[in-house]
């Protein structure tokens, strides 16, 4: 199993050593996430601190931004750092998209296919001077001269991974991304259940191998020295539970497992401006369903018992005092886990 950790964001000097520290502990991948603070700029001071790991956002907001756009900061990370950048997409809901960018909503599954298609339609025409003439119900370009395009890289295409939680959406990644990050509120058996099956119909109907497919998390890793600690890092994920859990979205994943009732109750506490108070609504079996928990000596154990045979990689973020040959143990023993990834498939 594939195994990736966060990169800090909030201070760009603090993104270069933690890069370092994550590769010489072995991590396949470093990554960031669109909260507060810019998604990409620590991953371009990542690039050039390192020289194996994978450099990917987990994941960018793509609908604000202009395909053509994305393109451009995509191209420049992949070639910066050796064809190690994966660029990960997610559509945000409709209000962030309508309240807080300011555009348009349209149904996002059949959108961010055509977004896929037209950042692969742009990077063509980068790398083999050819015409740029992308034409879909929603993006049209037909314009790209010298003057605005990059140099070939002569490396491979940038693969393109894609949040999804619907079942439309997940069509969607099997059918046209080469990967899916799955949200935290995803248990096993919701990705079993209904993540896979969408995912394998939409390889099917584009002749794609799973084996190319890289299915990442969905959940939360909560472990530590000991106990107390594994306690507060349950403590954490909780809270994003409670979070998560008001938004309707993600109704289906807790009916799956009859909790229609606590979403129910938290999403009216969303409404009443209750935040604060949510955590306490989520008790430990419902952590656990959607984290892997246990003490440094049983995370391998719990590691793959929440996601072994379904995830390809997942993301774990040690406490920072963890001793750094300590992690890279931890790391490896991860590691050993089987799964079905292969590695991407991005030939031109």
């Amino acid at each position: 199993m594939r195994v990736f950790t966060i990169l800090p964001l909030r201070h760009w000097r603090d993104a270069a050593p933690a890069a370092r520290a994550a590769e010489a502990a072995g991590f396949d991948a470093v990554m960031t996430v669109e909260l507060g603070h810019d998604v990409f700029a620590p991953l371009a001071f990542a690039a050039l601190a390192t020289e194996r790991v994978e450099l990917t956002p987990s994941v960018a907001v793509a609908f604000p931004r202009s395909p053509t756009v994305l393109a451009s900061q995509a191209w420049d990370l992949h070639a910066n750092s050796g064809g190690r950048f994966v660029l990960g997409l997610g559509s945000q809901v409709k209000g962030h998209n309508e309240r807080r960018f300011g555009i348009p909503w349209t149904a996002p599954a059949p959108r961010m296919r055509d977004y896929i298609l037209a950042l692969r339609a742009i990077w063509r025409a980068w790398e083999t001077g050819g015409k740029l003439a992308f034409d879909s119900p929603h993006y049209k370009l037909s314009l790209m001269t010298p003057d605005f395009s990059p140099e070939p890289t002569g490396l491979p295409m940038i693969p393109v991974t894609i949040a999804a939680v619907g079942e439309g959406m997940l069509r969607v990644a099997g059918q046209v991304a080469d990967g899916v990050r799955l949200h935290p509120i995803c248990s096993r058996l919701y990705l079993e259940q209904v993540c896979m099956p969408q995912m394998l119909e939409g390889m099917r109907r584009s002749g794609r191998d799973r084996a190319n497919f890289d299915v990442h998390g969905g959940g939360f890793v909560c472990t530590g020295p000991d106990e107390a600690t594994v306690a507060a890092e349950m403590d954490k994920a909780r809270r994003r539970i409670g979070f998560y859990g008001s938004t309707r979205t993600y109704l289906p994943i807790l009916d799956l497992h009859g909790l229609r009732d606590l979403g129910l109750k938290l999403h009216r506490m969303s409404v009443e401006g209750r935040w604060n108070d949510m955590a306490a609504e989520i008790p430990d079996d419902v952590v656990r369903i959607f984290a892997a928990c246990g003490t440094f000596a049983e995370l391998p154990r719990a590691v793959e018992e929440r996601f072994g045979g379904v995830a390809d990689s997942i993301d774990i973020h040690f406490p920072a005092d963890t001793p750094a040959g300590l992690a890279k143990e931890l790391v490896s023993d991860i590691q050993r886990i089987p799964h079905d990834f292969a590695g991407f498939n991005t030939n031109w």
